[in-house]
């Protein structure tokens, strides 16, 4: 008998830490070589959207935005022409709003769709209604960029950041940190550097 309630006690105290250990990594999120999961979201056009659904792809850009921040709106142009000059060669953009429209209204899927409608993007824009892919992630601002790269079947973190060195003006950019990290990826080539920091609006959360 002792030993069955200590079996179970023990089998108690390894969930725990293994729980501890996903929710920790959750919080933490990814940083550049870790294995990224997918995840099924709400397209503006209606439809649930996953990598799965990408199948010819060598990778993604998937960059964590939204409608109201000055920030992503300084990007957007830069986000549409990045998504057509990479997706033909097997990079799409996937665009993900995180962000709670009960904290920031301009952020809702109904605004979502008028913004996408008005800035005609190419890419999936897609809403992380219960808030949990941007978590797994680990992303913090928007826009905030990760490049995965497919190897052997899996996607892994290539580059975590900023799009770039400028988001005031694309003509003052003299580092294009997003396309590097492509274009090493291409050559076999280690990619540097691997990870930026994010600049843009925070994550709108409830308190």
């Amino acid at each position: 008998m002792k030993n069955s309630i200590l079996s179970i006690r023990t089998i108690i105290i390894i969930l725990s830490i293994l729980t501890f250990t996903i929710n920790m990594n959750a919080q933490n999120g990814y940083k550049p070589g870790d294995k990224a999961a997918d995840f099924k979201l709400k397209n503006v056009d209606g439809r649930m959207i996953s990598m799965k659904d990408f199948p010819e792809a060598k990778g993604f850009i998937v960059i964590f935005s939204c409608n109201h921040c000055p920030y992503v709106k300084a990007y957007e142009d830069r986000m549409i022409e990045i998504d057509k000059k990479y997706k033909s060669i097997g990079y799409p953009v996937i665009a993900i709003n995180p962000n709670d429209p009960e904290v920031q209204p301009e952020d809702s899927y109904e605004k979502m769709q008028e913004r996408a409608k008005e800035k005609q993007f190419t890419f999936p824009y897609l809403f992380d209604e219960k808030q949990e892919v941007f978590r797994i992630y680990g992303a913090t601002r928007t826009p905030h960029v990760y490049f995965l790269n497919k190897t052997d079947g899996e996607l892994f973190v290539a580059y975590i950041g900023a799009i770039d060195d400028n988001y005031k003006d694309v003509a003052e950019v003299k580092e294009k940190y997003l396309e590097n990290a492509i274009a090493a990826v291409m050559k076999g080539e280690e990619v540097n550097p691997n990870y930026t920091k994010a600049i843009g609006c925070s994550i709108k959360v409830k308190k």
